[in-house]
């Protein structure tokens, strides 16, 4: 039965296949399965549940993973209410990034473990969390494919795969660098990227990661901010210069702006002898 201090958020996320949930409760959950893939972290407290591996437990910083079908129920370890948040996932979008990840081999996929302590792979769920929860633009999106591909290449290594990764052509990833320089304001998506390249998703976004040292869509974003100072510095007000570069508002430019050269697009281009905006 639900308390006052229950509290249980499903968040919008711009991955239809995705779904976002934040959780501090210290509710006792009955038996039950979804027809999803869980995949959560425990943020604060502990956690007790049955699961296909019989019970187990989880404290602040384990994974949680679970499978479709999978039956599991859930208490606190302990007193108190622990806090968790989850990422599901239809079946067809996890069978299909871990296709791309192993070239279509083993099919078949299952979490091997109800619970994981794993630092990497945590990283991988708090970057994943955040992009699936960010506003919605074409960067957030392809943001969010590239730390899933991640965190689907460490599980798939977990299984105990060990079919060598492809690797991809430079002059692919090369050619898609020139793409994206050539227009950096325009929408891009990792899937549209890699079919141009002639790659899958996961060889792109490895093989970019390899060449340049930053995955693709923090490439685009450090292109959008080089394309949006020379547009300040030729005159334009911020918010022009912003949608103008492929940024979804002058929001996101004022602080990517920031990030890279510590001042804001407004100061910057008062320092270059134009008026106020």
């Amino acid at each position: 039965m639900p308390t006052a201090n229950d509290s249980v958020r499903f968040h919008a996320t711009h991955v239809r296949e995705v779904d976002a949930m934040t959780a501090a409760s210290a509710r006792s959950f009955a038996r039950h399965a979804h027809d999803q893939y869980g995949i959560g972290v425990i943020d604060a407290g502990g956690h007790v549940s049955l699961s296909d591996a019989g019970v187990v437990e989880a404290v602040a910083g384990n994974l949680i993973l679970v499978n479709p079908g999978e039956v599991h129920d859930g208490r606190p370890l302990g007193t108190g209410a622990r806090r968790w948040r989850m990422l599901y996932f239809e079946p067809r979008w996890i069978d299909a990034l871990q296709a791309d990840v192993t070239q279509g081999d083993d099919a078949g996929f299952a979490l091997f473990a109800p619970v994981i302590a794993d630092p990497r792979l945590r990283a991988l769920f708090d970057a994943a969390f955040g992009y699936a929860t960010a506003a919605p633009c074409d960067l957030a999106a392809m943001a969010f494919d590239g730390a899933a591909l991640d965190a689907m290449t460490r599980l798939v290594r977990g299984l105990g795969h060990r079919r060598p990764l492809a690797p991809c052509s430079p002059a692919a990833v090369a050619r898609v660098r020139e793409m994206i320089d050539a227009d950096p304001g325009q929408a891009f998506s990792l899937a549209e990227l890699a079919v141009a390249a002639g790659l899958s998703r996961f060889q792109l976004h490895r093989g970019f990661v390899q060449a340049f040292g930053v995955p693709p869509h923090q490439y685009i974003l450090h292109c959008r901010v080089g394309l949006a100072r020379r547009l300040l510095k030729a005159g334009q007000a911020p918010a022009q210069a912003a949608l103008a570069a492929g940024f979804c508002d002058q929001s996101h430019l004022n602080r990517a702006f920031a990030r890279q050269f510590g001042v804001s697009p407004g100061r910057y281009r008062l320092a270059q002898g134009a008026g106020p905006a």
